[in-house]
């Protein structure tokens, strides 16, 4: 399961470092200890109707989901990260842009925003109306200013890795960093349909090469990983296959029960996953 220039998972899995939880997040996400976090990461629901959420109005979505991001607040480390992986919701056929309305939300709690990353898979749900998705977002804050960030844990391959200075004292060296380059805020990553490797019964499901790009970057070996909202168990799966600990929690126990499934396997080295950085299949390119 190689994933990369320098990349490698983390074999010896602790399942004592893995807790997931079933039932409702505020709830659980009370009972946490404050500051024990390293980071956040997951994917809301998105209020639209999905089989594992209850459509409501947007205010009070809005509200719900705030009361969650202050419990984050108060559970995450100094330094710690939140990524929050958003799409759109809708109101009267108008479409609303997620990430806009949680910047203000982690904002007014103090978090500072890194990036904006545009999440971008070329394949998705056909419209007729407007121009059909092909992104999503996720929203990088920290807390505070002295924050973890691993970049050459996520450097991708250079396109001319023999490309030399060809001026100046350095004439004639390789130009380009021998770990690679920076991924940038652009990540062209295939979500998780119908022919994925990773497919399971989840409606929308984290690609797992997405979830190890932000736990390699953004957190050290044994830190705490916590999804509020895990699913299928893709974020503990890359937590895991990095020697990283994970809390998970679900109101749903058939996802959970497919999330244990998944781990099971990767566990018994059964499990099948996409490897990050492996190049978008091109159709007539060799």
């Amino acid at each position: 399961m190689a994933n990369g220039p320098g990349i490698e998972p983390f074999m010896n899995f602790d399942l004592s470092s893995m807790e997931l939880i079933h039932g409702d997040v505020l709830e659980e996400l009370e009972r946490l200890p404050k500051e024990s976090i390293s980071l956040v990461v997951t994917s809301p629901p998105y209020n639209i109707g999905k089989a594992y959420e209850s459509k409501t109005s947007h205010s009070a979505y809005m509200a719900w989901q705030t009361e969650i991001a202050s419990e984050l607040e108060r559970l995450v480390k100094p330094g710690a990260s939140i990524a929050w992986q958003v799409g759109n919701s809708f109101n009267n056929g108008e479409l609303i842009p997620l990430d806009a309305e949680f910047y203000r939300v982690f904002r007014d709690l103090g978090f500072k925003l890194r990036n904006r990353i545009v999440w971008t898979f070329g394949h998705g749900h056909h419209t007729k109306n407007r121009f059909s998705g092909r992104h999503e977002t996720i929203l990088w804050f920290t807390k505070g200013d002295d924050y973890t960030f691993n970049l050459d844990s996520v450097r991708v391959p250079v396109k001319y890795p023999d490309k030399k200075f060809h001026r100046g004292p350095r004439k004639g060296q390789i130009s380009s960093n021998p770990l690679g380059k920076n991924p940038g805020d652009v990540w062209d990553i295939p979500n998780v349909k119908a022919l994925h490797v990773e497919k399971t019964q989840h409606p929308c499901q984290f690609p797992v090469a997405l979830v190890e790009r932000l736990v390699l970057s953004l957190t050290n070996p044994d830190d705490v990983v916590l999804d509020p909202f895990i699913g299928s168990g893709t974020s503990a799966i890359a937590a895991l296959m990095h020697g990283r600990a994970i809390i998970g929690i679900d109101r749903s126990k058939e996802y959970l029960k497919i999330a244990n499934e998944r781990i099971a396997s990767l566990m018994n080295g059964t499990l099948q996953t996409r490897p990050l950085n492996k190049p978008i299949f091109e159709p007539g390119k060799k």
